[in-house]
C-alpha cells in the first residue's frame, strides 16, 4: 500500500457499456491527475490520495485509499459523481464497502459555535468559530462551506454519509451551504477566523448570519477544499472584497523571497485593509466609488493593464477571484492573450451578479 494510504473503500457497479465509461472516467481524471495502467486497469494519484478502477465483465470496480477519513470520503464522493455524470443514459447504483458507514457523520463536517464577533471594515465582519478535532482543516486547501439555519429560531439537520459516499439528510428542514476562505485557523485552540461582505438581499444567509450573529449561535461547516497558496515566488493576486480573505491568507503565507502585484475592488475607500506579507508587494485598491458590485470592469482592466505592461515575466503566477462576468473575461484573456499553460493561473467566479445560491 501507498505511503500516502491507510483508509480503503470498494464499490462495484452494474452497467450496460462498461468500458465506454471507463473510457471516459479516465479521460475525465487525466485533467486531475498522474493516471497509469491499461484500457482495463488504471489507477490516478490525486492529491488526496489514490483512485484504482477495472473493468468487470458486467460493470465496473472502484478502489479508493486514502491517508485520512476526510480525504477517504471526498475520494467515495469524487467517484459518485463522476459515476452519475458521465455515465450515458443509466443512473448505477453505488454502495461502498469499507469506508465510513452510511449514516455515519461526515468526517468532514464539524458543528462550530460563534467565540467571538469583530468589525473589520463598515462592510466586513470577523466571526471567530470554534469548535473541535480542527487539524484536517488547516491542510487540504483555505475553503469550507458554512451551513447556516433556513430561517430565524430553526435549528436544521445536519447531513450524515449515504450508502454511495455523498451527503444524506436525515427528514427535517435543510440547511442552507454557501463557500467561505478560512481566514486563519488555530488548530491547538479550536478556532476559525471567517471574514464575512455584508450586503443586503433577500437571499444572503451568510451576510444575514454574520450581520446577527452573537457568541454561542451555532454554525455547521464542511471542508477543507480547493483554493490553497499557488507554487512560485512572482504573483499577479487579483480580486474584488469577496476574495480579500483569500489575498490576505495568501500573502500572509508567502516567503519572504516572494514579489508581485495586488489589484482588490472595493465599494469605496474606506474598506481598504492592512494587508501584511513577508513578501514583497505592490497593492492598488480600485475604489468603484458606491457603484454596485458587479457593474464596473475596474478589477478587469487593472488585471489585463498589468498584464500587458509586464507581460506576466519571469514565470508570474496569476491568481483571480471575483464575480462571474468579470472572471470569465479573465480567464479568457489569460488563455487566448495570454496564452498561459494551466499551471500558471488560477481564476475563479465567487459570485454572480444577480444570482444566489452555493
Amino acid at each position: 500500500m501507498n505511503a500516502m494510504t491507510g483508509f480503503k473503500a470498494e464499490t462495484r457497479v452494474t452497467l450496460a457499456d462498461p468500458r465506454g465509461l471507463l473510457a471516459r472516467l479516465r479521460e475525465h481524471m487525466g485533467e486531475h491527475g498522474v493516471v497509469t495502467g491499461n484500457e482495463g486497469c488504471w489507477r490516478v494519484m490525486l492529491e488526496l490520495g489514490i483512485a484504482e478502477a477495472r473493468l468487470e465483465p458486467d460493470g465496473l470496480a472502484f478502489t479508493v485509499e486514502a491517508g485520512d477519513a476526510t480525504s477517504l470520503s471526498f475520494l467515495q464522493w469524487s467517484v459518485a459523481e463522476h459515476l452519475q455524470e458521465l455515465s450515458v443514459g443509466e443512473c448505477p447504483a453505488i454502495h461502498w464497502l469499507g469506508g465510513i458507514e452510511a449514516g455515519s457523520p461526515l468526517p468532514y463536517f464539524r458543528e462550530m459555535v460563534v467565540h467571538a464577533t469583530r468589525q473589520i471594515s463598515p462592510k466586513m465582519r470577523r466571526i471567530t468559530l470554534r469548535g473541535e478535532d480542527l487539524a484536517r482543516f488547516a491542510v487540504g486547501g483555505h475553503h469550507i462551506r458554512l451551513l447556516f439555519s433556513p430561517r430565524p429560531g430553526v435549528i436544521p439537520v445536519w447531513p450524515v454519509m449515504g450508502s454511495d459516499g455523498r451527503q444524506a439528510w436525515p427528514e427535517g428542514e435543510r440547511p442552507l451551504l454557501r463557500v467561505y476562505t478560512i481566514r486563519r485557523i488555530d488548530v491547538e485552540a479550536g478556532l476559525i477566523d471567517v471574514d464575512f461582505v455584508l450586503h443586503e438581499g433577500d437571499d444572503v444567509p451568510g451576510a444575514g448570519f454574520a450581520a446577527s450573529a452573537r457568541p454561542g449561535d451555532i454554525v455547521g461547516m464542511m471542508g477543507p477544499g480547493g483554493g490553497g497558496l499557488p507554487a512560485g515566488d512572482r504573483f499577479l493576486l487579483a480580486g474584488d472584497e469577496t476574495a480579500i480573505p483569500a489575498i490576505s491568507r495568501m500573502l500572509e503565507e508567502m516567503s519572504e523571497g516572494a514579489s508581485g502585484t495586488v489589484y482588490i475592488e472595493i465599494a469605496n475607500d474606506r474598506e481598504r485593509q492592512q494587508l501584511v506579507s513577508r513578501g514583497n508587494f505592490l497593492i492598488h485598491w480600485l475604489s468603484r466609488n458606491e457603484r454596485p458590485a458587479g457593474t464596473t470592469n475596474l478589477l478587469e482592466s487593472g488585471v489585463r493593464g498589468e498584464c500587458i505592461l509586464t507581460g506576466l515575466r519571469d514565470g508570474a503566477f496569476l491568481w483571480v477571484g471575483c464575480e462571474h462576468k468579470a472572471a470569465s473575461a479573465l480567464r479568457k484573456f489569460a488563455k487566448t492573450t495570454l496564452k498561459l499553460p494551466r499551471e500558471r493561473h488560477q481564476i475563479t467566479a465567487y459570485w454572480r451578479r444577480g444570482k444566489t445560491g452555493d
